[in-house]
């Protein structure tokens, strides 16, 4: 299997002016989007109680009080507090998205971590060959980017902590950034670049 490391001179022009915010804007939003948002307080028309006055509104020399569940009794409700219906949604026009992966190729490549092979396949789908395949191409981790993910080679790759298998179009800017280096099949770069 023969391995070609992409370098800058590769690429097409396009992906060497794009300005380095774009790939910043997609992970921040992609990253909003990953927050669960299950973070929860009861306000003081939450908390169960505190239907009764609890004291006298003059003549005590205590300070008015409406009900016991007032956030500055123990046991009130909480002022301020998180709730479910914060949206952390941020949106990235599609063209954005587009120079984010562009970006994340072309520094890739830039750092000699963008190596394009002719096919990817673990016919025999034991992990051991993935490994085998993963630790040949010397890198820490990779991802590994396929045309048509067949059955042996997922079974192969699933297991790996240190490789990522994925198609075309599950590709994103963010994955692309996380990686060390990025593996990918020629027909998907040829693919790729020709879109740019």
């Amino acid at each position: 299997m023969k391995t070609t490391v992409i370098k800058t001179t590769d690429l097409p022009a396009s992906f060497l002016d794009v300005h380095p915010h774009n790939l910043y804007l997609y992970c921040k939003a992609y990253a909003a989007g990953l927050r669960a948002n299950t973070a929860q307080t009861k306000t003081r028309s939450d908390v169960s109680g505190g239907g009764k006055k609890p004291w006298a509104q003059k003549g005590g020399g205590r300070a008015r009080a409406g009900s016991i569940r007032s956030p500055i009794f123990v046991g009130g409700g909480v002022a301020f507090g998180p709730s479910t219906n914060k949206n952390y949604d941020q949106k990235v026009n599609k063209k954005q998205k587009r120079l984010a992966l562009m970006h994340a190729l072309a520094d890739m490549a830039a750092n000699d971590k963008l190596l394009v092979v002719d096919s990817i396949a673990i016919e025999s789908g034991k992990t051991k060959d993935a490994i085998a395949f993963v630790n040949g191409l010397e890198q820490r981790d990779v991802l590994v980017v396929k045309e048509m993910i067949d059955d042996k080679t997922f079974l192969a790759f699933r297991n790996l902590q240190n490789a990522y298998l994925i198609e075309p179009n599950e590709l994103n800017a963010y994955l692309a950034a996380a990686y060390h280096s990025i593996v990918i099949e020629k027909a998907v770069f040829d693919k790729l670049t020709k879109e740019a």
